[in-house]
């Protein structure tokens, strides 16, 4: 495994929070994945890097990690819960409801519109998340 600090690392050490092996681990685990994993998911992986992380250790640090504000989880509407690190930019989410597969994207004209519709109900807007769900277009009736 590469020496460097992760970011996730980095921010627990920032935090003051113990970065045990198998922490540091599932940190890079987390911070490597192209994929929002769920816990099961990070488990697996884990294992495949030291077979002594067992599920309640990454149970127990996928929470302390969402507790302190390191990573973020999402419920897509599959029963599972899924993790990401906390991101440097807001983006939003398209998931796909037959395979799972999470898209992130950006937009600026949602993103204007909906400041647009606070401002007009009398807020400012602070914070939001937004996750659309969608199956893919049959390529062949197009």
């Amino acid at each position: 495994m590469n020496d460097k600090p992760t970011a996730i690392e980095e921010a627990c050490m920032t935090r003051g929070l113990r970065m045990t092996d198998q922490r540091r681990v599932i940190a890079r685990v987390i911070t490597d994945a192209q994929d929002h994993p769920d816990v099961e998911e990070l488990h697996r992986r884990a294992a495949a890097v030291d077979d002594r992380i067992s599920i309640s250790t990454v149970y127990r640090t996928v929470k302390l990690f969402e507790d302190a504000g390191i990573i973020e989880r999402h419920d897509f509407r599959d029963g599972r819960s899924r993790y990401e690190p906390v991101p440097d930019e807001h983006h939003d989410h398209l998931i796909d409801m037959r395979s799972g597969t999470v898209v992130e994207f950006r937009s600026e004209e949602i993103e204007q519109l909906q400041e647009e519709i606070a401002r007009k109900l009398g807020f400012r807007l602070v914070g939001h998340r937004l996750e659309l769900y969608g199956v893919p277009l049959d390529r062949k009736k197009d």
